[in-house]
């Protein structure tokens, strides 16, 4: 008779096993071309798109963007940065995104796919910037993206370090990105990470937060999986300067890790003193 362990094994390996493999040729420029114009306008109108200091970023070649993230799973600094960079460097630049397996296993959103978005892990990171492409990831994961929403203006990794072991293997710069805006999208009232474990979708599925919030047009919820309308908040993102490869090959991480949080934050908080009110901005 199997046991629990069995049982958790079996659908450890049913969830994995729908997870898409990262494929970078479904990124699609000829679809971003035609969504561009549109999404866009929605992203100005809706979310009042405010990104800044694109200049920054390496004009080519691979280069890891690092970033604060908020929003919970439908997250709109993705969203405004994706189309931000695509207008400025136009479609034809490789540009790809990381999120967690279940988004991109998510019926209905194969749209991602098109835009470069794969499964977040080292090898999906490494064959993208092998690739000579331009990489986005949030480090703070479903950790970061579903923190309360007092505490909307804290950049927090949870520790989690990894990017700075993949800039340096790949020998690439690290660009940090800052944003505010995206975690009034909704009312996160807590992470979760208790129910996670008391649903073991931890082991099951890696989800290490089953969050709690209050978002349209449902109301209370548990779980950021069903579809939601998300509030039409200000979204302000501004790049911060590159840190170059060589400074990243001669720091340990703690060093490097320490840098990255701390330019986020200090972006963070000098975008959040211009906001008057949440939402509005």
């Amino acid at each position: 008779m199997a046991g629990l362990g069995d049982v958790l094994e079996w659908a450890k390996r049913e969830v994995g096993a729908r997870v898409p493999k990262a494929d970078l040729d479904q990124r699609d420029a000829d679809y971003i071309r035609e969504q561009l114009p549109g999404l866009w306008l929605l992203a100005s109108l809706y979310f009042r798109a405010d990104v800044r200091g694109l200049d920054r970023i390496p004009p080519d070649g691979p280069v890891l963007l690092v970033g604060n993230h908020s929003g919970g799973n439908l997250p709109p600094d993705t969203f405004v940065f994706t189309l931000a960079f695509c207008s400025y460097f136009g479609v034809e630049r490789p540009f790809y995104q990381l999120a967690h397996n279940l988004v991109v296993s998510m019926p209905g959103l194969g749209s991602l796919r098109k835009f470069g978005t794969v499964a977040a892990n080292h090898d999906n990171a490494t064959l993208a910037l092998k690739s000579g492409g331009a990489l986005l990831v949030y480090p703070g994961g479903d950790y970061e993206v579903f923190r309360p929403s007092w505490k909307r203006h804290e950049v927090d990794f949870g520790g989690r370090k990894g990017y700075v072991k993949l800039s340096r293997e790949a020998g690439v710069p690290i660009v940090p990105i800052a944003s505010v805006g995206g975690q009034e999208a909704a009312l996160f009232l807590d992470r979760g990470q208790w129910l996670a474990r008391l649903l073991m979708v931890d082991k099951i599925a890696r989800l290490k937060s089953v969050p709690i919030l209050l978002a349209p047009p449902w109301g209370l919820a548990v779980s950021d999986m069903v579809p939601r309308l998300p509030l039409p908040t200000k979204i302000t993102i501004e790049v911060q300067d590159p840190i170059a490869p060589e400074e990243i090959a001669a720091g340990d991480d703690d060093t490097v890790h320490n840098r990255v949080e701390g330019a986020l934050q200090s972006a963070v908080d000098r975008l959040a003193a211009e906001r008057r009110f949440p939402v509005i901005g």
